[in-house]
């Protein structure tokens, strides 16, 4: 699985085209195994996660890249969330009955699974800093087809994603393949720039899923497949990992700043449960004491 868990920079020379790759395997296992999802609520987590790291490839920001997917549908929540160090996490919320129902019925995956809301994506650089966010409404029959709204509206460039998920039996693969017409001071015939972008969108529209998750195909090989023709440039890959940031200690100074009396259980203690990586983290009435006296106790649930 040496050709998955990663983000792939490249463009193509002398088209003003810029494009990103990614694909994840065994961290996306390791994301999606911490919660019994429905299948049809992990592609779409899975999905997701690829979209969110493929978006965050694109800027340059020492921090942390959230994705949001915020809806009224039977999946209600999706996030995903990167830091610049490639640690990757996310999880979806979701009413099982209404998840059921849904797949029970033919028609595109948004409108079926999410229904009205927004995709949203901030990038927070720290306390000194002021947060980038881009927002598009859920219009598009796939996350993909949201975003790439996104692009054209709020920031006028002509974007294609090609996204996707499956489950096998060595797990779920999701992957993304993005590219982006740049803006360019070179002096070209408006028909010859159209032309070349055709054939860029054209070109990747013959991809199928099956190569995009091809663990025997390499990134490289795969883009020299699509775009030999018009000299591709990749370049050294970003690794990406599975780590969640929740700790007993942010667990516990978040309980502090909290009203106790809201967070107690009838046992006088808490139980809090990391909707990243399901970690319970269990707080007795001594540790809350000690919590709310300036200390931290205890140790997490096993």
């Amino acid at each position: 699985m040496q050709n998955f868990d990663l983000a792939q920079t490249f463009q193509l020379d002398g088209l003003d085209v810029r494009g990103r790759l990614v694909r994840l395997g065994p961290t996306l296992d390791q994301i999606l195994k911490s919660h019994d999802y429905p299948d049809v609520v992990a592609e779409m987590l899975a999905e997701t996660l690829a979209l969110g790291a493929t978006l965050a490839s694109i800027l340059k920001y020492d921090g942390l890249f959230t994705l949001q997917v915020q809806s009224d549908g039977p999946i209600s929540l999706l996030v995903a969330d990167l830091t610049s160090e490639g640690d990757l996490r996310g999880y979806a919320r979701f009413d099982a009955d209404r998840v059921a129902q849904a797949e029970t019925q033919e028609g595109a995956k948004v409108p079926r699974l999410l229904g009205a809301g927004h995709l949203a994506f901030t990038v927070d650089q720290g306390p000194d800093t002021e947060r980038y966010q881009g927002i598009v409404a859920l219009e598009g029959g796939t996350l993909a087809a949201c975003a790439q709204n996104y692009f054209r509206n709020s920031e006028q460039l002509e974007t294609v994603i090609f996204l996707g998920s499956a489950k096998s039996t060595d797990g779920y693969k999701s992957g993304a393949v993005l590219v982006q017409r740049m803006p360019s001071d070179k002096k070209k015939d408006k028909d010859e720039a159209h032309e070349e972008w055709h054939r860029t969108v054209v070109l990747l529209s013959s991809l199928k899923l099956e190569e995009l998750l091809d663990q025997n195909l390499s990134p490289q090989d795969m883009l020299y497949r699509l775009y030999h023709d018009d000299g591709i440039r990749a370049y050294e890959p970003k690794i990406l990992q599975h780590k969640c940031r929740c700790s007993r200690e942010k667990v516990a100074t978040t309980l502090k700043s909290l009203p106790r009396d809201e967070v107690t259980g009838d046992d006088g203690g808490a139980l809090v449960n990391c909707e990243f990586c399901a970690t319970d983290y269990e707080f007795t009435q001594s540790d809350l004491d000690a919590i709310y006296g300036d200390k931290i106790y205890g140790t997490p649930k096993a």
